[in-house]
Protein backbone atom coordinates (compact mmCIF):
# COMPACT_ATOMS: atom_id res chain seq x y z
CA UNK A 1 0.00 0.00 0.00
CA UNK A 2 2.91 2.40 0.70
CA UNK A 3 4.25 1.88 -2.82
CA UNK A 4 0.82 2.46 -4.34
CA UNK A 5 0.36 5.58 -2.21
CA UNK A 6 3.65 7.04 -3.42
CA UNK A 7 2.69 6.29 -7.02
CA UNK A 8 -0.63 8.09 -6.58
CA UNK A 9 1.10 11.07 -4.96
CA UNK A 10 3.57 11.22 -7.84
CA UNK A 11 0.76 11.13 -10.40
CA UNK A 12 -1.11 13.92 -8.61
CA UNK A 13 2.02 16.10 -8.49
CA UNK A 14 2.77 15.44 -12.15
CA UNK A 15 -0.84 16.21 -13.12
CA UNK A 16 -0.86 19.46 -11.13
CA UNK A 17 2.41 20.59 -12.69
CA UNK A 18 1.28 19.73 -16.24
CA UNK A 19 -2.06 21.52 -15.86
CA UNK A 20 -0.35 24.58 -14.38
CA UNK A 21 2.14 24.76 -17.24
CA UNK A 22 -0.65 24.35 -19.81
CA UNK A 23 -2.83 27.07 -18.23
CA UNK A 24 0.10 29.50 -18.38
CA UNK A 25 0.83 28.72 -22.02
CA UNK A 26 4.20 27.20 -21.31
CA UNK A 27 3.44 23.95 -23.18
CA UNK A 28 3.27 23.70 -26.98
CA UNK A 29 -0.17 23.75 -28.62
CA UNK A 30 0.39 20.14 -29.69
CA UNK A 31 0.35 19.02 -26.06
CA UNK A 32 -3.07 18.66 -24.44
CA UNK A 33 -3.64 17.87 -20.76
CA UNK A 34 -6.78 16.15 -19.44
CA UNK A 35 -6.17 15.27 -15.81
CA UNK A 36 -3.45 12.60 -15.64
CA UNK A 37 -3.78 11.95 -19.40
CA UNK A 38 -1.40 13.89 -21.65
CA UNK A 39 -1.69 13.65 -25.43
CA UNK A 40 0.88 14.84 -27.93
CA UNK A 41 -0.67 15.67 -31.32
CA UNK A 42 0.99 15.88 -34.71
CA UNK A 43 -0.03 16.02 -38.36
CA UNK A 44 3.09 14.21 -39.46
CA UNK A 45 2.78 10.63 -40.57
CA UNK A 46 -0.34 11.09 -42.69
CA UNK A 47 1.67 10.49 -45.86
CA UNK A 48 2.88 7.21 -44.36
CA UNK A 49 -0.72 6.15 -43.70
CA UNK A 50 -1.61 7.06 -47.29
CA UNK A 51 1.09 4.71 -48.55
CA UNK A 52 -0.12 1.91 -46.24
CA UNK A 53 -3.70 2.45 -47.40
CA UNK A 54 -2.80 2.14 -51.12
CA UNK A 55 -4.29 -1.39 -51.63
CA UNK A 56 -7.80 -0.12 -50.89
CA UNK A 57 -9.67 -3.21 -52.08
CA UNK A 58 -7.62 -5.37 -49.71
CA UNK A 59 -8.26 -3.06 -46.78
CA UNK A 60 -12.01 -2.85 -47.54
CA UNK A 61 -12.18 -6.64 -47.59
CA UNK A 62 -10.33 -6.70 -44.27
CA UNK A 63 -12.75 -4.09 -42.93
CA UNK A 64 -15.79 -6.08 -44.02
CA UNK A 65 -14.37 -9.16 -42.37
CA UNK A 66 -13.90 -7.14 -39.20
CA UNK A 67 -17.47 -5.84 -39.29
CA UNK A 68 -18.78 -9.40 -39.28
CA UNK A 69 -16.60 -10.34 -36.31
CA UNK A 70 -17.53 -7.15 -34.46
CA UNK A 71 -21.28 -7.67 -34.92
CA UNK A 72 -21.12 -11.20 -33.53
CA UNK A 73 -19.05 -10.08 -30.56
CA UNK A 74 -21.32 -7.08 -29.99
CA UNK A 75 -24.34 -9.34 -29.55
CA UNK A 76 -22.38 -11.73 -27.36
CA UNK A 77 -20.86 -8.98 -25.22
CA UNK A 78 -24.25 -7.28 -24.84
CA UNK A 79 -25.83 -10.44 -23.49
CA UNK A 80 -22.82 -11.35 -21.33
CA UNK A 81 -22.47 -7.88 -19.77
CA UNK A 82 -26.22 -7.46 -19.25
CA UNK A 83 -26.68 -10.88 -17.62
CA UNK A 84 -23.55 -10.44 -15.51
CA UNK A 85 -24.73 -7.02 -14.39
CA UNK A 86 -28.11 -8.41 -13.35
CA UNK A 87 -26.46 -11.35 -11.59
CA UNK A 88 -24.16 -9.01 -9.66
CA UNK A 89 -27.24 -7.49 -8.01
CA UNK A 90 -29.34 -10.64 -7.57
CA UNK A 91 -26.51 -12.91 -6.39
CA UNK A 92 -23.43 -10.83 -5.51
CA UNK A 93 -21.76 -13.71 -3.65
CA UNK A 94 -21.14 -15.59 -6.90
CA UNK A 95 -19.12 -12.76 -8.42
CA UNK A 96 -15.41 -13.45 -8.27
CA UNK A 97 -14.18 -9.93 -8.99
CA UNK A 98 -15.32 -8.35 -5.75
CA UNK A 99 -12.88 -5.41 -5.90
CA UNK A 100 -13.51 -2.58 -8.40
CA UNK A 101 -9.77 -2.10 -8.92
CA UNK A 102 -9.56 -5.58 -10.43
CA UNK A 103 -11.06 -4.10 -13.60
CA UNK A 104 -7.93 -1.98 -14.07
CA UNK A 105 -5.11 -3.55 -16.08
CA UNK A 106 -2.54 -2.20 -13.63
CA UNK A 107 -0.05 -4.64 -12.08
CA UNK A 108 -0.01 -4.52 -8.32
CA UNK A 109 -3.42 -2.80 -8.19
CA UNK A 110 -5.25 -5.63 -9.91
CA UNK A 111 -4.79 -8.65 -7.62
CA UNK A 112 -4.37 -10.98 -10.62
CA UNK A 113 -1.61 -9.01 -12.34
CA UNK A 114 1.66 -9.08 -10.34
CA UNK A 115 4.43 -6.50 -10.50
CA UNK A 116 6.68 -9.11 -12.12
CA UNK A 117 4.55 -8.95 -15.27
CA UNK A 118 4.37 -5.13 -15.41
CA UNK A 119 6.83 -4.61 -18.29
CA UNK A 120 5.27 -7.39 -20.38
CA UNK A 121 1.75 -6.01 -19.81
CA UNK A 122 2.86 -2.48 -20.77
CA UNK A 123 4.45 -3.82 -23.98
CA UNK A 124 1.28 -5.73 -24.82
CA UNK A 125 -0.86 -2.66 -24.13
CA UNK A 126 1.34 -0.43 -26.29
CA UNK A 127 1.22 -2.91 -29.17
CA UNK A 128 -2.54 -3.25 -28.78
CA UNK A 129 -3.21 0.48 -28.81
CA UNK A 130 -0.84 1.17 -31.72
CA UNK A 131 -2.35 -1.51 -34.00
CA UNK A 132 -5.86 -0.56 -32.89
CA UNK A 133 -5.48 3.12 -33.72
CA UNK A 134 -3.39 2.28 -36.75
CA UNK A 135 -6.31 0.27 -38.10
CA UNK A 136 -8.59 3.27 -37.69
CA UNK A 137 -6.05 5.51 -39.40
CA UNK A 138 -5.52 3.27 -42.42
CA UNK A 139 -9.25 2.75 -42.97
CA UNK A 140 -9.80 6.50 -42.64
CA UNK A 141 -7.56 7.03 -45.65
CA UNK A 142 -9.09 4.09 -47.50
CA UNK A 143 -12.55 5.65 -47.07
CA UNK A 144 -11.22 9.18 -47.84
CA UNK A 145 -11.81 10.39 -44.29
CA UNK A 146 -9.37 13.16 -43.44
CA UNK A 147 -7.21 12.82 -40.34
CA UNK A 148 -7.07 15.85 -38.10
CA UNK A 149 -4.11 14.64 -36.05
CA UNK A 150 -2.26 11.64 -34.73
CA UNK A 151 -0.08 11.18 -31.71
CA UNK A 152 0.72 9.39 -28.50
CA UNK A 153 -1.11 9.30 -25.17
CA UNK A 154 0.58 9.15 -21.80
CA UNK A 155 -0.76 8.36 -18.35
CA UNK A 156 1.33 10.80 -16.34
CA UNK A 157 4.76 10.08 -17.85
CA UNK A 158 4.01 6.45 -18.82
CA UNK A 159 3.21 5.92 -22.55
CA UNK A 160 -0.23 4.37 -23.01
CA UNK A 161 -0.32 4.11 -26.80
CA UNK A 162 -1.17 5.94 -29.96
CA UNK A 163 -4.33 7.56 -31.32
CA UNK A 164 -5.78 8.76 -34.60
CA UNK A 165 -8.26 11.64 -34.56
CA UNK A 166 -10.44 11.78 -37.71
CA UNK A 167 -11.75 15.10 -38.98
CA UNK A 168 -15.37 15.27 -37.75
CA UNK A 169 -16.83 16.92 -40.89
CA UNK A 170 -15.06 14.47 -43.18
CA UNK A 171 -16.20 11.55 -41.01
CA UNK A 172 -19.82 12.69 -41.14
CA UNK A 173 -19.64 13.04 -44.92
CA UNK A 174 -18.40 9.46 -45.41
CA UNK A 175 -20.88 6.73 -46.32
CA UNK A 176 -22.25 4.48 -43.57
CA UNK A 177 -20.38 1.38 -44.71
CA UNK A 178 -17.05 3.19 -44.81
CA UNK A 179 -17.46 4.52 -41.26
CA UNK A 180 -18.47 1.09 -39.98
CA UNK A 181 -15.40 -0.53 -41.55
CA UNK A 182 -13.22 2.20 -40.05
CA UNK A 183 -14.54 1.61 -36.52
CA UNK A 184 -14.27 -2.19 -36.86
CA UNK A 185 -10.69 -2.11 -38.13
CA UNK A 186 -9.20 -1.49 -34.71
CA UNK A 187 -10.66 -4.56 -33.01
CA UNK A 188 -9.89 -6.69 -36.06
CA UNK A 189 -6.24 -5.72 -35.84
CA UNK A 190 -6.24 -6.58 -32.12
CA UNK A 191 -7.55 -10.07 -32.86
CA UNK A 192 -4.94 -10.55 -35.60
CA UNK A 193 -2.18 -9.64 -33.14
CA UNK A 194 -3.67 -12.13 -30.66
CA UNK A 195 -3.58 -14.94 -33.23
CA UNK A 196 0.02 -14.16 -34.20
CA UNK A 197 1.17 -13.79 -30.58
CA UNK A 198 -0.43 -16.99 -29.34
CA UNK A 199 0.69 -18.97 -32.41
CA UNK A 200 4.29 -17.95 -31.74
CA UNK A 201 3.87 -18.53 -28.00
CA UNK A 202 2.52 -22.07 -28.43
CA UNK A 203 5.22 -22.91 -30.96
CA UNK A 204 8.09 -21.67 -28.77
CA UNK A 205 6.78 -23.31 -25.59
CA UNK A 206 6.12 -26.56 -27.42
CA UNK A 207 9.57 -26.72 -29.01
CA UNK A 208 11.93 -25.04 -26.54
CA UNK A 209 10.38 -25.25 -23.05
CA UNK A 210 9.89 -28.42 -21.02
CA UNK A 211 8.85 -29.19 -17.46
CA UNK A 212 11.76 -29.88 -15.12
CA UNK A 213 11.57 -33.40 -13.64
CA UNK A 214 10.60 -33.53 -9.99
CA UNK A 215 7.94 -31.93 -7.81
CA UNK A 216 7.46 -28.17 -8.24
CA UNK A 217 6.88 -26.53 -4.85
CA UNK A 218 4.31 -23.74 -5.10
CA UNK A 219 4.40 -23.20 -1.34
CA UNK A 220 4.59 -24.88 2.03
CA UNK A 221 1.87 -25.25 4.64
CA UNK A 222 2.32 -23.12 7.76
CA UNK A 223 3.83 -25.14 10.59
CA UNK A 224 4.49 -28.13 8.37
CA UNK A 225 7.59 -30.32 8.36
CA UNK A 226 8.60 -28.96 4.95
CA UNK A 227 8.46 -25.35 6.17
CA UNK A 228 10.54 -26.13 9.24
CA UNK A 229 13.12 -27.92 7.06
CA UNK A 230 13.57 -24.80 4.91
CA UNK A 231 11.79 -25.97 1.77
CA UNK A 232 10.19 -22.97 0.05
CA UNK A 233 8.36 -21.79 -3.05
CA UNK A 234 10.40 -22.33 -6.18
CA UNK A 235 12.17 -25.48 -5.01
CA UNK A 236 12.00 -28.57 -7.21
CA UNK A 237 12.23 -31.82 -5.25
CA UNK A 238 14.06 -34.46 -7.27
CA UNK A 239 14.83 -37.25 -4.81
CA UNK A 240 13.86 -38.94 -1.55
CA UNK A 241 16.56 -40.81 0.38
CA UNK A 242 18.66 -41.10 -2.76
CA UNK A 243 15.77 -42.34 -4.92
CA UNK A 244 14.96 -40.11 -7.91
CA UNK A 245 11.40 -38.82 -8.30
CA UNK A 246 9.99 -37.24 -11.45
CA UNK A 247 6.50 -36.24 -10.33
CA UNK A 248 3.95 -36.13 -7.55
CA UNK A 249 2.96 -39.81 -7.83
CA UNK A 250 6.53 -41.11 -7.56
CA UNK A 251 7.24 -38.62 -4.76
CA UNK A 252 4.22 -39.84 -2.77
CA UNK A 253 5.24 -43.46 -3.36
CA UNK A 254 8.77 -42.77 -2.15
CA UNK A 255 7.48 -41.05 0.99
CA UNK A 256 5.08 -43.90 1.77
CA UNK A 257 8.01 -46.35 1.82
CA UNK A 258 10.34 -44.10 3.83
CA UNK A 259 10.88 -43.68 7.55
CA UNK A 260 9.63 -40.71 9.51
CA UNK A 261 12.85 -38.82 8.84
CA UNK A 262 13.77 -38.45 5.17
CA UNK A 263 16.46 -36.70 3.15
CA UNK A 264 15.08 -34.75 0.21
CA UNK A 265 17.18 -33.69 -2.79
CA UNK A 266 16.47 -30.37 -4.48
CA UNK A 267 17.15 -29.38 -8.08
CA UNK A 268 19.20 -26.25 -7.34
CA UNK A 269 19.80 -26.52 -3.62
CA UNK A 270 21.42 -28.63 -0.96
CA UNK A 271 19.63 -31.73 0.33
CA UNK A 272 17.49 -31.17 3.43
CA UNK A 273 16.41 -33.54 6.18
CA UNK A 274 12.68 -33.51 6.94
CA UNK A 275 11.25 -34.93 10.16
CA UNK A 276 7.63 -35.60 9.31
CA UNK A 277 4.57 -34.91 11.47
CA UNK A 278 0.95 -35.53 10.52
CA UNK A 279 -1.08 -32.31 10.27
CA UNK A 280 -4.64 -31.63 9.09
CA UNK A 281 -4.53 -29.65 5.85
CA UNK A 282 -8.28 -29.40 5.25
CA UNK A 283 -11.23 -30.01 7.54
CA UNK A 284 -14.97 -29.49 7.57
CA UNK A 285 -15.91 -26.16 9.12
CA UNK A 286 -16.98 -26.50 12.77
CA UNK A 287 -15.79 -30.12 12.81
CA UNK A 288 -14.13 -31.79 15.79
CA UNK A 289 -10.63 -31.24 14.35
CA UNK A 290 -9.54 -27.95 12.81
CA UNK A 291 -7.14 -27.27 9.96
CA UNK A 292 -3.56 -27.12 11.22
CA UNK A 293 -4.11 -29.64 14.02
CA UNK A 294 -1.35 -32.19 14.53
CA UNK A 295 -2.55 -35.81 14.78
CA UNK A 296 -0.18 -37.86 16.93
CA UNK A 297 -2.01 -41.12 17.67
CA UNK A 298 -4.72 -43.35 16.24
CA UNK A 299 -6.31 -45.65 18.82
CA UNK A 300 -3.34 -45.03 21.09
CA UNK A 301 -0.67 -45.88 18.51
CA UNK A 302 1.75 -43.20 17.36
CA UNK A 303 1.43 -42.08 13.75
CA UNK A 304 3.72 -39.65 11.98
CA UNK A 305 3.02 -40.28 8.29
CA UNK A 306 0.03 -40.30 6.01
CA UNK A 307 0.61 -43.95 5.06
CA UNK A 308 0.63 -44.92 8.76
CA UNK A 309 -2.61 -43.01 9.28
CA UNK A 310 -4.29 -44.80 6.37
CA UNK A 311 -3.13 -48.17 7.71
CA UNK A 312 -4.33 -47.32 11.24
CA UNK A 313 -7.90 -46.43 10.18
CA UNK A 314 -8.18 -49.29 7.67
CA UNK A 315 -11.02 -51.61 8.61
CA UNK A 316 -12.02 -49.52 11.65
CA UNK A 317 -15.55 -48.19 12.10
CA UNK A 318 -14.62 -45.64 14.75
CA UNK A 319 -11.24 -44.38 15.86
CA UNK A 320 -9.79 -42.26 18.64
CA UNK A 321 -7.50 -39.56 17.28
CA UNK A 322 -4.97 -38.14 19.70
CA UNK A 323 -4.00 -34.51 19.03
CA UNK A 324 -2.17 -31.77 20.91
CA UNK A 325 -5.63 -30.63 22.05
CA UNK A 326 -6.78 -33.99 23.39
CA UNK A 327 -8.46 -37.12 22.04
CA UNK A 328 -11.38 -37.07 19.60
CA UNK A 329 -13.51 -40.07 18.66
CA UNK A 330 -15.05 -40.11 15.21
CA UNK A 331 -16.56 -42.63 12.80
CA UNK A 332 -14.51 -43.53 9.73
CA UNK A 333 -16.06 -42.85 6.36
CA UNK A 334 -16.78 -40.34 3.61
CA UNK A 335 -18.25 -37.06 4.81
CA UNK A 336 -21.25 -35.78 2.80
CA UNK A 337 -23.07 -32.58 3.64
CA UNK A 338 -26.44 -33.41 2.06
CA UNK A 339 -28.67 -36.47 1.54
CA UNK A 340 -31.51 -35.32 -0.77
CA UNK A 341 -34.85 -36.86 0.16
CA UNK A 342 -35.57 -37.79 -3.47
CA UNK A 343 -32.31 -39.74 -3.83
CA UNK A 344 -31.85 -43.50 -3.30
CA UNK A 345 -30.44 -43.13 0.24
CA UNK A 346 -32.84 -40.36 1.22
CA UNK A 347 -35.87 -42.25 -0.05
CA UNK A 348 -35.05 -45.04 2.43
CA UNK A 349 -35.54 -42.62 5.31
CA UNK A 350 -32.06 -41.16 5.75
CA UNK A 351 -32.42 -37.54 6.93
CA UNK A 352 -30.95 -34.68 4.95
CA UNK A 353 -28.21 -33.82 7.44
CA UNK A 354 -24.40 -34.01 7.37
CA UNK A 355 -23.59 -37.71 7.20
CA UNK A 356 -20.58 -40.00 7.25
CA UNK A 357 -20.93 -43.00 4.90
CA UNK A 358 -18.94 -45.78 6.56
CA UNK A 359 -19.53 -48.65 4.14
CA UNK A 360 -21.51 -49.71 1.06
CA UNK A 361 -22.32 -53.35 0.47
CA UNK A 362 -19.97 -54.35 3.27
CA UNK A 363 -17.03 -52.52 1.67
CA UNK A 364 -15.48 -49.73 3.80
CA UNK A 365 -15.56 -46.25 2.27
CA UNK A 366 -13.08 -44.25 4.37
CA UNK A 367 -12.71 -41.47 1.79
CA UNK A 368 -14.31 -40.24 -1.47
CA UNK A 369 -11.90 -42.26 -3.60
CA UNK A 370 -12.90 -45.46 -1.82
CA UNK A 371 -16.61 -44.58 -2.12
CA UNK A 372 -16.26 -44.05 -5.87
CA UNK A 373 -14.29 -47.29 -6.21
CA UNK A 374 -16.96 -49.30 -4.38
CA UNK A 375 -19.83 -47.75 -6.33
CA UNK A 376 -18.03 -48.31 -9.64
CA UNK A 377 -18.46 -52.05 -9.05
CA UNK A 378 -22.24 -51.72 -8.80
CA UNK A 379 -25.04 -51.25 -11.29
CA UNK A 380 -28.29 -49.24 -11.19
CA UNK A 381 -30.97 -51.33 -9.49
CA UNK A 382 -28.55 -53.17 -7.17
CA UNK A 383 -29.63 -53.32 -3.52
CA UNK A 384 -26.80 -52.74 -1.06
CA UNK A 385 -26.44 -52.31 2.67
CA UNK A 386 -25.25 -48.82 3.58
CA UNK A 387 -23.87 -48.03 7.04
CA UNK A 388 -23.90 -44.33 7.93
CA UNK A 389 -23.56 -41.97 10.89
CA UNK A 390 -26.17 -39.20 10.88
CA UNK A 391 -25.89 -35.71 12.21
CA UNK A 392 -27.58 -35.16 15.57
CA UNK A 393 -29.62 -32.11 16.59
CA UNK A 394 -26.54 -29.92 16.11
CA UNK A 395 -25.84 -31.42 12.66
CA UNK A 396 -22.79 -33.20 14.09
CA UNK A 397 -22.32 -36.56 12.31
CA UNK A 398 -19.24 -37.32 14.42
CA UNK A 399 -21.41 -37.55 17.53
CA UNK A 400 -24.56 -38.79 15.80
CA UNK A 401 -26.28 -42.15 15.55
CA UNK A 402 -25.27 -45.20 13.55
CA UNK A 403 -27.88 -46.37 11.03
CA UNK A 404 -28.11 -49.14 8.45
CA UNK A 405 -30.19 -48.89 5.26
CA UNK A 406 -31.01 -51.29 2.45
CA UNK A 407 -30.67 -49.00 -0.56
CA UNK A 408 -31.63 -49.68 -4.17
CA UNK A 409 -29.09 -47.72 -6.21
CA UNK A 410 -30.35 -45.35 -8.89
CA UNK A 411 -29.15 -44.21 -12.30
CA UNK A 412 -25.97 -42.14 -12.08
CA UNK A 413 -26.34 -38.84 -13.99
CA UNK A 414 -22.95 -39.15 -15.72
CA UNK A 415 -21.61 -42.69 -15.11
CA UNK A 416 -22.84 -46.20 -15.87
CA UNK A 417 -22.67 -47.49 -12.29
CA UNK A 418 -25.02 -47.21 -9.32
CA UNK A 419 -25.98 -43.88 -7.76
CA UNK A 420 -26.20 -43.52 -3.96
CA UNK A 421 -27.71 -40.05 -3.86
CA UNK A 422 -25.44 -37.93 -1.65
CA UNK A 423 -24.03 -34.45 -2.21
CA UNK A 424 -21.36 -32.11 -0.91
CA UNK A 425 -18.72 -34.82 -0.69
CA UNK A 426 -15.67 -33.64 1.25
CA UNK A 427 -12.07 -34.74 0.73
CA UNK A 428 -10.20 -36.93 3.20
CA UNK A 429 -11.27 -39.42 5.85
CA UNK A 430 -14.42 -38.27 7.66
CA UNK A 431 -13.95 -34.84 6.12
CA UNK A 432 -10.35 -34.54 7.34
CA UNK A 433 -7.44 -34.40 4.87
CA UNK A 434 -3.97 -35.00 6.33
CA UNK A 435 -0.41 -34.49 5.13
CA UNK A 436 2.89 -35.54 6.70
CA UNK A 437 5.18 -33.39 4.55
CA UNK A 438 3.44 -30.09 3.90
CA UNK A 439 4.15 -28.91 0.37
CA UNK A 440 1.65 -27.51 -2.08
CA UNK A 441 2.61 -28.66 -5.58
CA UNK A 442 2.52 -26.12 -8.40
CA UNK A 443 0.68 -27.37 -11.55
CA UNK A 444 3.66 -26.83 -13.85
CA UNK A 445 2.65 -29.74 -16.15
CA UNK A 446 -0.88 -28.40 -16.58
CA UNK A 447 0.16 -24.86 -17.49
CA UNK A 448 2.91 -26.11 -19.80
CA UNK A 449 0.38 -28.25 -21.69
CA UNK A 450 -2.05 -25.30 -21.93
CA UNK A 451 0.64 -23.10 -23.48
CA UNK A 452 1.65 -25.57 -26.18
CA UNK A 453 3.59 -28.30 -24.46
CA UNK A 454 1.22 -31.06 -25.54
CA UNK A 455 1.38 -30.32 -29.28
CA UNK A 456 -1.51 -29.45 -31.61
CA UNK A 457 -3.08 -32.90 -31.81
CA UNK A 458 -5.09 -34.21 -34.75
CA UNK A 459 -7.15 -31.00 -35.17
CA UNK A 460 -4.76 -28.02 -35.01
CA UNK A 461 -7.47 -25.36 -35.48
CA UNK A 462 -9.70 -26.67 -32.69
CA UNK A 463 -6.69 -27.18 -30.42
CA UNK A 464 -5.47 -23.64 -31.10
CA UNK A 465 -8.88 -22.09 -30.36
CA UNK A 466 -9.43 -24.10 -27.16
CA UNK A 467 -5.87 -23.39 -26.02
CA UNK A 468 -6.38 -19.66 -26.66
CA UNK A 469 -9.50 -19.56 -24.50
CA UNK A 470 -7.69 -21.52 -21.80
CA UNK A 471 -4.79 -19.04 -21.88
CA UNK A 472 -7.20 -16.15 -21.32
CA UNK A 473 -8.22 -17.44 -17.89
CA UNK A 474 -4.72 -18.39 -16.68
CA UNK A 475 -4.14 -15.09 -14.81
CA UNK A 476 -7.17 -15.88 -12.59
CA UNK A 477 -7.17 -19.67 -12.91
CA UNK A 478 -7.65 -20.28 -9.17
CA UNK A 479 -11.05 -18.57 -9.39
CA UNK A 480 -12.19 -20.65 -12.35
CA UNK A 481 -10.84 -23.90 -10.88
CA UNK A 482 -10.09 -23.77 -7.12
CA UNK A 483 -8.26 -27.10 -7.45
CA UNK A 484 -5.63 -25.37 -9.60
CA UNK A 485 -4.45 -23.46 -6.54
CA UNK A 486 -2.34 -20.96 -8.46
CA UNK A 487 -2.81 -18.31 -11.13
CA UNK A 488 -0.37 -18.07 -14.04
CA UNK A 489 1.06 -14.65 -14.90
CA UNK A 490 4.01 -15.74 -17.00
CA UNK A 491 7.35 -17.46 -16.51
CA UNK A 492 8.54 -15.09 -13.82
CA UNK A 493 10.64 -15.26 -10.68
CA UNK A 494 10.95 -18.61 -8.97
CA UNK A 495 8.47 -20.18 -11.40
CA UNK A 496 11.25 -20.39 -13.98
CA UNK A 497 12.84 -23.08 -11.76
CA UNK A 498 9.99 -25.41 -12.73
CA UNK A 499 10.91 -25.38 -16.43
CA UNK A 500 13.93 -26.14 -18.61
CA UNK A 501 14.89 -24.48 -21.89
CA UNK A 502 16.64 -26.14 -24.84
CA UNK A 503 18.04 -24.69 -28.06
CA UNK A 504 20.58 -21.98 -28.86
CA UNK A 505 18.84 -19.21 -26.93
CA UNK A 506 19.39 -18.78 -23.22
CA UNK A 507 16.63 -19.43 -20.71
CA UNK A 508 16.35 -15.71 -19.87
CA UNK A 509 15.80 -14.77 -23.52
CA UNK A 510 13.21 -17.51 -24.10
CA UNK A 511 11.26 -16.74 -20.94
CA UNK A 512 11.29 -12.99 -21.69
CA UNK A 513 10.04 -13.64 -25.22
CA UNK A 514 7.21 -15.99 -24.24
CA UNK A 515 6.13 -13.62 -21.46
CA UNK A 516 5.84 -10.73 -23.91
CA UNK A 517 3.95 -12.93 -26.38
CA UNK A 518 1.59 -14.21 -23.67
CA UNK A 519 0.65 -10.76 -22.40
CA UNK A 520 0.53 -9.21 -25.87
CA UNK A 521 -1.98 -11.84 -26.98
CA UNK A 522 -3.90 -11.60 -23.70
CA UNK A 523 -4.13 -7.80 -23.68
CA UNK A 524 -5.05 -7.56 -27.37
CA UNK A 525 -7.93 -10.02 -27.27
CA UNK A 526 -9.33 -8.37 -24.14
CA UNK A 527 -8.89 -4.94 -25.71
CA UNK A 528 -10.73 -6.10 -28.84
CA UNK A 529 -13.59 -7.71 -26.92
CA UNK A 530 -13.97 -4.70 -24.62
CA UNK A 531 -14.16 -2.32 -27.58
CA UNK A 532 -16.98 -4.45 -29.06
CA UNK A 533 -19.28 -3.61 -26.14
CA UNK A 534 -22.13 -1.62 -27.75
CA UNK A 535 -21.72 1.57 -25.74
CA UNK A 536 -20.18 4.98 -26.38
CA UNK A 537 -17.40 5.97 -26.74
CA UNK A 538 -16.26 2.44 -27.61
CA UNK A 539 -16.06 1.23 -31.20
CA UNK A 540 -19.02 -1.03 -30.53
CA UNK A 541 -21.15 2.03 -29.79
CA UNK A 542 -20.32 3.60 -33.16
CA UNK A 543 -20.93 0.32 -35.01
CA UNK A 544 -24.22 -0.03 -33.14
CA UNK A 545 -25.35 3.36 -34.36
CA UNK A 546 -24.46 2.58 -37.97
CA UNK A 547 -26.26 -0.78 -37.72
CA UNK A 548 -29.38 0.81 -36.25
CA UNK A 549 -29.38 3.46 -38.97
CA UNK A 550 -29.01 0.81 -41.69
CA UNK A 551 -31.80 -1.32 -40.18
CA UNK A 552 -34.27 1.57 -39.76
CA UNK A 553 -33.55 2.75 -43.30
CA UNK A 554 -34.91 -0.57 -44.60
CA UNK A 555 -38.03 -0.48 -42.46
CA UNK A 556 -41.19 1.55 -43.00
CA UNK A 557 -41.95 4.28 -40.50
CA UNK A 558 -39.87 6.75 -38.58
CA UNK A 559 -36.19 6.34 -39.21
CA UNK A 560 -35.12 9.76 -37.93
CA UNK A 561 -31.96 10.47 -35.99
CA UNK A 562 -34.10 10.95 -32.89
CA UNK A 563 -35.22 7.31 -33.07
CA UNK A 564 -31.68 6.15 -33.76
CA UNK A 565 -30.37 8.13 -30.80
CA UNK A 566 -33.10 6.76 -28.54
CA UNK A 567 -32.36 3.13 -29.41
CA UNK A 568 -28.59 3.44 -29.18
CA UNK A 569 -28.87 5.53 -26.02
CA UNK A 570 -30.96 2.92 -24.20
CA UNK A 571 -28.54 0.13 -25.15
CA UNK A 572 -25.52 2.24 -24.23
CA UNK A 573 -26.95 3.21 -20.83
CA UNK A 574 -27.86 -0.44 -20.15
CA UNK A 575 -24.25 -1.45 -20.86
CA UNK A 576 -22.78 1.28 -18.66
CA UNK A 577 -25.09 0.43 -15.75
CA UNK A 578 -24.31 -3.28 -16.16
CA UNK A 579 -20.57 -2.61 -16.16
CA UNK A 580 -20.89 -0.46 -13.05
CA UNK A 581 -22.96 -3.19 -11.43
CA UNK A 582 -20.33 -5.82 -12.24
CA UNK A 583 -17.63 -3.63 -10.67
CA UNK A 584 -19.34 -2.26 -7.58
CA UNK A 585 -22.38 -4.40 -6.68
CA UNK A 586 -20.40 -7.45 -5.41
CA UNK A 587 -18.15 -5.12 -3.42
CA UNK A 588 -21.08 -3.19 -1.89
CA UNK A 589 -23.56 -6.04 -1.44
CA UNK A 590 -21.36 -9.14 -1.05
Amino acid sequence: MNTLLWILVGILLYMSAAMALKSRGLLPDAVKVSGPIVTVHTKRGRAFLDRLAAPKRLWRAWGNFGVGIALVLMVGSFLAVLLSGISSFTDPQTAGFVRPQDALVIPGVNQFLPWAAAVDIVVGLLVGLVVHEGGHGILCRVEDIDIDSMGIALFAFVPMGAFVQPDEDSQEAADRGGKTRMFAAGVTNNFLVTVISFALLFAIVGSLVSVAPGVAVGGTLPGSAAEEAGIERGDVLVGVDGESVDGESSFSAALSDADREVTVDRKDGDPVTVRRDLIVTRAVVDGPIATGTEIRRVNGEQVFTESAFVAAVDGEETVDLGTENGTVRLPVGTFVSTVPSDGPLGSEGAPDTPTIVHSVGGEPTPDPEALSSVLSGTAPGDTVEVVVYHGDESDDPWGGDRAVYEVTLGEHPSEDYGFLGVGGIQTGTSGIAVDDFGIDAYPADRYHATLGGSGLGEDPVTTFVSRTFAALVLPFMSMIDPNAGYNFAGFNGELTNFYSVSGPLGAGVVFALVNVLFWTGWVNINLGIFNCIPSYPLDGGHILRSSVEATLARLPGDGSQVTVSAITGVISVAMILSLLGMLFAPWLLG
